[in-house]
């Protein structure tokens, strides 16, 4: 009975370490933490989609919306960890691309006010978020790849 107690301690440990310790928080903050900024991302992108007639509006909430939605995952994993793998030679283009339509978007939106300017942004990010997504699966970003070959003749 004493050793199962142990074991359960040392997998909680190895839980926490594995994280790098983010803070002090314990597994069930964190799952919190990661549930909390999940939903504030998801409530942004649903009331942009509210406000899309109000282009500039809509690019605010939809950025914002993203990047909560994007750095939910660094409660679970860590935010070395999450930097780590977000700078990783296989996804480095990638989110460099989505960090810089991010950016541009919000440059767009708020210092520039141009709705068409801000429109072209925000779906240069959606399609910068959508390749960076596919970084993740394994070989999705070949596979969307080949099929832009076949259906457009060209590559991406």
């Amino acid at each position: 009975m004493w050793s199962s107690g142990q074991d359960d301690e040392e997998q909680q440990d190895y839980f926490v370490e594995g994280t790098e310790g983010l803070c002090s928080l314990s597994p069930m903050q964190r799952m919190y933490g990661f549930g909390a900024c999940l939903l504030a991302g998801v409530v942004c992108l649903f009331l942009s989609l509210i406000v899309f007639v109000k282009p500039i509006k809509f690019a605010v909430l939809f950025t914002f919306g993203n990047v909560l939605a994007v750095g939910s995952t660094a409660f679970v994993i860590g935010p070395k960890q999450q930097l780590r793998m977000m700078l990783d030679d296989a996804r480095i283009y990638a989110t460099a691309i989505y960090g810089g339509c991010v950016i541009l978007a919000l440059i767009c939106a708020l210092l520039i006010h141009s709705k068409i300017l801000t429109l072209i942004a925000v779906i240069c990010e959606i399609c910068a978020l959508f390749w960076y997504s596919l970084s993740y699966i394994p070989f999705a970003r070949r596979m969307v790849s080949d099929l832009t070959i076949r259906l457009c003749d060209t590559e991406i």
